[in-house]
């Protein structure tokens, strides 16, 4: 359960800005839902019962925390992430116990948590006693600047930093890490040995010898100049070619956020590039509604007054012959239920002639 990485913490690359802690106090599992399932049932073992989350994200996480026994409530997500400065108002009919976040890069919405959320929410923190699960899904992958630092560095002893090589390695790879608080560990030890299933010693020693030889760094160097190359692309292309259309969010990780033209139904895009063969899911997809339980289904149909049409575009999974593709066929897509005017090429919407076949360009 503990880490068998010999006397390593996570990968540098993967825990920026410093994590604060020691080898006796990560934990390796199976993946990020495997980790937040064993801090949230040590939680709920101690009393917790309540956990807030982004309004907008996976709801396999939200259905972890419901599975664990934790009412699940949402926090609205705007250009300054999550609004932690609601924590005391949905704490005050029954108390928040643990807060689950993406702050270095929101999922999916891109956003990094402001600076001043930030103290605002390890402040509470410590008020209150709850404990922060800090989601660093993507750490390694920001293509304009250095990462956004752990939000774990500014309170060892109520945040719960998560790491993972899914995103920089392969999903297949299916280790997580996690630095846990020194009061909350051997309760996180606890429920492993209840729900056994460790993650297999050759596995762990495997990603240890990439990380001595450095064959991780070079592996995340790699994997951040292939996706900043396709984000930066996807830039350009929508620029040119979507009127009224935009990215949002920071340039990182493999997924952005493209604000369609004002009018544009996100459903009708997502259906009609489903037909194409290219995967994408509206923003709607990921969202419930902030103050309100939030384990339960989906919201969908047309976006609020306050939030523009948006689809989640992810760029990690097509092969590199396949990218300009996945983006002519999403480009294309859009056009017709945009009522803008296009600007088009002679060859289609990215220059590309059009193709047949499966394109992903959906959330990876």
């Amino acid at each position: 359960m503990r880490s068998r990485c010999g006397s390593r913490s996570p990968p540098t690359s993967a825990a920026p800005g410093g994590v604060r802690t020691d080898p006796d106090r990560v934990v390796v599992t199976h993946g990020f839902a495997d980790l937040l399932s064993l801090v949230a049932r040590a939680l709920v073992a101690r009393g917790a019962r309540r956990a807030a989350v982004e309004q907008y994200g996976h709801a396999a996480h939200r259905a972890v925390l419901a599975a664990a026994g934790l009412e699940v409530v949402a926090l609205p997500v705007d250009d300054g992430g999550a609004d932690v400065s609601l924590l005391d108002a949905l704490g005050r009919e029954r108390p928040v116990d643990v807060v689950l976040l993406t702050p270095a890069h929101q999922f999916p919405t891109g956003v990094p948590l402001s600076p001043a959320r930030r103290g605002a929410l390890v402040a509470w923190a410590a008020r209150t006693g709850a404990t922060v699960v800090e989601d660093d899904y993507d750490g390694e992958l920001r293509y304009d600047r250095r990462a956004v630092g752990a939000l774990q560095a500014l309170d060892p002893d109520h945040v719960v930093y998560a790491g993972t090589a899914s995103k920089a390695l392969a999903p297949g790879v299916g280790l997580a890490w996690g630095a846990v608080p020194a009061g909350l560990l051997d309760d996180v030890v606890a429920q492993r040995r209840v729900l056994g299933g460790s993650p297999d010693a050759i596995g762990q020693l495997t990603l240890a010898r990439f990380l001595a030889d450095h064959e991780y760094d070079r592996a995340v160097r790699r994997a951040r100049a292939r996706y900043r190359a396709r984000r930066e692309r996807l830039a350009t292309l929508v620029a040119e070619h979507l009127p009224g259309g935009r990215l949002l969010g920071l340039p990182a990780g493999l997924q952005a956020v493209l604000e369609l033209p004002p009018g544009t139904d996100e459903d009708a895009v997502v259906d009609r590039a489903a037909r194409r063969g290219a995967e994408l899911l509206a923003l709607g997809a990921y969202a419930v509604a902030p103050g309100l339980p939030g384990a339960g289904a989906p919201t969908t149909g047309s976006p609020p007054p306050s939030r523009a049409p948006a689809v989640v575009v992810g760029y990690g999974a097509p092969r590199d012959h396949q990218v300009e593709q996945a983006f002519a066929t999403l480009l294309r897509e859009i056009d017709p239920l945009s009522g803008t005017s296009p600007r088009r090429s002679s060859r289609g919407a990215t220059g590309a002639p059009p193709g047949r076949g499966r394109r992903s360009a959906g959330s990876s």
